[in-house]
């Protein structure tokens, strides 16, 4: 698993980053891939990254401010002048559904490909095949979501080496004894399936928040993720501004990934007046309050681990 950020700025586009868009690739899972926001000039960024239309399967959008959903139509047109006709599922705030269906209609876009579109709320839950989504409601201007993404624990590898310390060679048996099934061995010993497979490893977190200033449902969304993706548009002494806007510090965010216990931290949706020498210093401080933190820039990938 790996999360691929297309832009990382903030309200508006700059020389150093274009507005809120990012990925998350899934290679163990068929390749597919979400996009989490999709700003203006989003599918421009994909044609310089690893990112296929092919593979898009969902598109989760935070809340419904310009700089991260003008670029959904065309995203939307482009995947089907591409062929695709494989499903997508779109989730956004109330108002997405008419935005996208009006975005359709006024354009005279035919879509090759189903679309559902599912409008999201407070406390909701998502239950897929091999994840956990859950939604809550963040502090901004309008309603802004946060997404905590849970990968389903996988189940435990058979312990081959301890049946080949135990005299029992490869075949048809272990396929039975992975299934948990009580078996005689030729020998007369009796073996419980259950006993030779090792202990269900957990699936990897992480949540993606959208523009928020300081609140405790971030926290809990963030609660000892792999990675917590928060926006830092302020750096530290603009604190009034933050608040006035409904935005985060780099200190505050650095502080939410603190308290929730989070194991890394990436700061996006940077404001236009940091170059790259002030993106520096805005990371800088935020490793003052916690280390493991590290800053998006178009382009940039990190592994969950």
């Amino acid at each position: 698993m790996e999360y691929y950020f297309l832009g990382t700025g903030a309200g508006i586009p700059s020389l150093y980053r274009n507005v809120s868009s990012a990925a998350l690739l899934l290679p163990e899972y068929n390749g597919d891939t979400w996009l989490f926001d999709c700003g203006e000039g989003t599918q421009h960024q994909i044609l310089s990254s690893p990112i296929k239309l092919s593979k898009l399967t969902k598109i989760f959008i935070t809340h419904l401010h310009g700089d991260h959903l003008f670029g959904l139509p065309g995203v939307l047109g482009s995947r089907s002048f591409l062929g695709c006709e494989a499903p997508l599922t779109v989730y956004g705030p109330k108002g997405i559904r008419p935005f996208v269906e009006v975005a359709m209609q006024t354009s005279n876009t035919y879509l090759k490909y189903p679309l559902e579109v599912i409008e999201i709320e407070e406390g909701m839950t998502i239950e897929l095949d091999h994840f956990k989504i859950s939604v809550r409601l963040l502090d901004h201007i309008v309603p802004s979501y946060g997404y905590r993404i849970e990968e389903k624990e996988h189940p435990g590898e058979l312990q081959v080496d301890k049946l080949l310390e135990a005299g029992i060679p490869p075949g048809p048996i272990y396929r039975e004894i992975k299934e948990g099934k009580t078996i005689t061995l030729p020998d007369g010993r009796v073996i419980h399936g259950s006993e030779w497979i090792a202990a269900p490893k957990q699936g990897k977190k992480l949540a993606v928040l959208g523009d928020t200033k300081p609140t405790q449902s971030a926290v809990e969304l963030a609660e000892e993720v792999d990675l917590l993706i928060h926006e830092s548009t302020f750096r530290r002494g603009l604190e009034e501004r933050a608040e006035k806007y409904y935005h985060s510090t780099n200190i505050q965010a650095a502080q939410v990934a603190k308290q929730a216990k989070a194991k890394r931290l990436i700061l996006t949706h940077i404001s236009s007046r940091y170059n790259e020498e002030g993106s520096r210093e805005l990371l800088q401080e935020a490793r003052e309050i916690f280390p493991h933190t590290w800053i998006a820039s178009d382009g940039s990938s990190f592994p969950i681990e």
